[in-house]
Formats: C-alpha cells, structure tokens, sequence
C-alpha cells in the first residue's frame, strides 16, 4: 500500500517538480496551498489568487487532489507580529525562519496529518537524514540554493515525517524538469521578499504598521551629515537609501554605510569609505534549537553562517549553563546583525541556530 505525502504547494516551480517527483516515486500526493496574508499588494493584486490558481494547473496536470487552507490568523499572531516588535526594537528579524517553524512545519503538519500524511513535503533545498529515531537536517547537493539556513529552528517532532524531494537535484534542472513535463509553474520567477507577503515598496509597506520618527544621522566623529526617515527602515552595512550624496564628496572614495542604530536617542551612525567599523569578532545568541541535540561539549569549534547565502566560516563556540552562545570568529565577520540568526554546521549536517543578540567589536 503507498504512503501517502502532503506537500505544501505555493505557485512556485520548486513546489510543482517537489510534487511531480514524490507521484513518480510512487506516493499518493495531495497539493495543500497556505493562505497567510489576506491584504493585496500595492498594485491592488491579491498574489495568493495568482499562485492558487498555478497551483490548480499543477495539481490537474499531474492528476493529484489539492486543497487550500488559511492560516491568516496564525501567521499574523506567530510570525508578523514578532516581526514588527523587532523592527520597533531597532533590529532587523528574519520573518522567514520563524515561519518555517510557526506556520509551514506546525499548523500545516496538523492540517497534513488531518488529511491521512504519513509524510510531509516541501520544495526546500535540502536533505534529511532519518537514522534509528534520529533526524538530521543537511544540507542541499545544490549548495547555491541551499535553504537549512531557514530551517534552522525545527525540531526534532517537526523533522520526523518530511521529505525533501528537491534534495539532489539543482535549480537549473528544476526548471528544465518543469518545461519538459509542461508545469504552468515552468518559467515563473521565483519568489522574493517578506515570507507569503512577497515584494513591495518596504518602506512604505512598514510605514502602514509602525511610526516613522525622523532623526538625526551621525557620523562617527559626531557630525551631522544628514536626516534619516526612521530606524527601522535601515540595517547594518546599509550604503542605499541615505540620500547622503554630495556630502564629503564621492572625490574623496568610498560610500557612505551604516555602521550603528542608537535607538534610545534616535541617532544613525554611519561611516565614509572605512568599513572597519561593521566588523566584529564575536556574538552573543540566544534561542538556540540544536539539530539534533545539545553537543556533548560546551566548547567546539565549527563552521557558521551568519546570513543566508554566506559562505561557511570557521568559528569557536562556548555554550553558557544558560544556554546562550558566545561564538568566536577566526576572522572578524562584516555586518553581523541583532535579530538575524546564526547558524551552525558541520560538515553538511545543519547544527541549529539561534538569534544574534548583540556582537562584539
């Protein structure tokens, strides 16, 4: 008798072969689309329409049942308020993460195991390892689009019943696999932005939820060079958007970037051309869910990630009896930023993360 799989389905072209690959293999596959933002975009498009109906014309060409769920409320109650309390805070969060964790591996698990899943799916870059009741989360054969980095908070209950169809296969032979089957998804772009929110004029978008309050921008020595439009819209290393052109002219080299957000008075600070300033030497993290467990040693040496996309770098790792982390790096690291997380790896195993708290410079 096959098993039966629930795979989160998106629009996307990722989701659409991740389902065609799991019907070739032999499951029976069910399509269940989330619906978590109910606002329409600023062209006054509702996106989720668009994707439904991609979703549609997979689940019809590969003749699999497909549902459509909404999970508005929790995503809005678990991740986006998180997300504007961070952003109030001065930090800069990573709603991805926390969605993966509080919508796409917790209420859509409950909604797949309603519908009869032995498994659940998704069209995430990487692998997972199930050895004697232990779940190991690894990393993808296509390292350019590897995706542990956002999945670095599940826990072992949440690994249990997934499958990666996308595992060992790269982007470009998605795209190829979705043209040759003649998937609607085939040359749809993918995805950017602010998890199930997509791409928008952020500014704009977080003004509608948050108060801007203009400020002074400093440089280092304490000068005035200019004003910003709040702190919530810039991040550390930033160089677009300071409108500080014309200020210690482009002559001299270099471009301004943010190096520092002070926000009990209401200051950015930023520098001229020397980018020592962003690096740091260590971290502080709290919140870290290890994959698969608590190392037995409080102090290793690693590799890490401070943001997706960045290449592997060597770290030391103390473990406090308070559970928070002090990483060490062998080279100081640009732009380590408070409400990112950092993640930990060895080898192609995916260690856990946990969220930068401050660094050290």
């Amino acid at each position: 008798m096959s098993k039966t799989v629930v795979i989160g389905m998106s629009g996307g072209v990722d989701s659409s072969v991740a389902a065609l690959l799991l019907k070739e293999q032999g499951y029976d596959v069910i399509g269940l689309f989330m619906q978590n933002w109910e606002e329409t975009d600023e062209n006054g498009c509702c996106t989720a329409e668009d994707d439904f109906a991609d979703v549609r014309r997979v689940s019809a060409l590969l003749d699999i049942p497909y549902y459509t769920v909404n999970f508005a409320k929790e995503y809005m109650d678990r991740v986006f308020s998180y997300f504007l309390a961070e952003y109030k805070a001065g930090r800069t969060p990573n709603p991805d993460v926390l969605c993966n964790r509080e919508i796409k591996f917790g209420p859509f698990l409950e909604e797949a195991k309603k519908l009869g899943a032995d498994y659940i799916a998704t069209g995430h870059y990487c692998k997972i390892s199930h050895e004697n009741g232990v779940h190991r989360l690894q990393k993808a054969k296509d390292q350019n689009k590897d995706q542990t980095y956002f999945l670095n908070q599940l826990s072992q209950a949440q690994l249990s019943d997934v499958l990666f169809p996308l595992q060992d296969v790269d982007k470009p032979r998605v795209r190829q696999i979705a043209l040759e089957r003649g998937l609607a998804t085939a040359k749809k772009k993918d995805s950017t932005g602010i998890c199930f929110i997509g791409e928008r004029n952020f500014r704009k978008f977080l003004s509608t939820y948050l108060p801007a309050k203009r400020g002074k921008i400093l440089d280092l020595s304490g000068k005035q060079v200019g004003e910003h439009d709040g702190l919530m819209y810039y991040t550390l290393g930033q160089r677009r958007g300071l409108d500080l052109g014309g200020i210690k002219g482009d002559d001299e080299g270099g471009r301004w970037f943010v190096v520092k957000k002070d926000l009990e008075n209401n200051i950015l600070y930023v520098s001229h051309g020397d980018e020592t300033p962003l690096y740091s030497k260590s971290c502080e993290v709290s919140g870290f869910n290890w994959i698969p467990a608590k190392p037995e040693k409080n102090d290793f040496e690693c590799m890490a990630k401070f943001r997706y996309r960045q290449p592997d770098q060597p770290v030391f790792v103390h473990i406090r009896s308070d559970g928070t982390l002090h990483i060490e790096f062998k080279e100081k690291q640009r732009a380590v930023t408070e409400g990112q997380y950092a993640v930990l790896y060895d080898g192609i195993d995916c260690l856990g993360g946990g969220v930068i708290e401050s660094a050290e410079y």
